[in-house]
């Protein structure tokens, strides 16, 4: 799998509000905003914490696949990560999102964690190398 660079790391960790792409088996796309995302210490898995999903949970259920952009006013560029999804249920992974979530707000319900396994990073800001796979 891809494993993102220090500076993406860097760059990730400045995201307030994550956008995150899904797409139905149909390939109709949906896209929503999410705060609860977390690269993991392998930087190369993201948790989403699925708190209020609705399509989006059913299209990945269909097409495991998701994609999110990082990029702000407080990030140096731009770039788009993709990758594999796996919902999680149960089981050890699981417990600890629902102790994380549950440290920051008990409102939270942490229904599902969402494991996105990176597969691909693409540059995302304009110009010449615009869509340029960076890893």
């Amino acid at each position: 799998m891809v494993k993102l660079s220090d500076e993406m790391k860097e760059e990730f960790a400045k995201m307030k509000i994550f956008p995150f792409a899904t797409a139905s088996k149909d390939g109709v796309p949906n896209v929503i905003p999410i705060g609860m995302c977390f690269l993991q210490e392998d930087a190369e898995t993201i948790w989403i914490v699925d708190n209020y999903f609705h399509k989006t949970i059913d299209n990945m259920r269909a097409n495991p696949k998701g994609a999110i952009y990082v990029w702000g006013p407080e990030i140096k560029g731009c770039f788009q990560i993709k990758g594999d999804i796996k919902i999680v249920d149960r089981g050890e992974d699981y417990d600890a999102m629902r102790k994380m979530v549950k440290a920051k707000s008990d409102h939270f319900p942490a229904k599902l964690l969402i494991k996105m396994k990176i597969t691909d990073v693409f540059e995302c800001k304009g110009g010449s190398d615009a869509g340029k796979k960076l890893l």
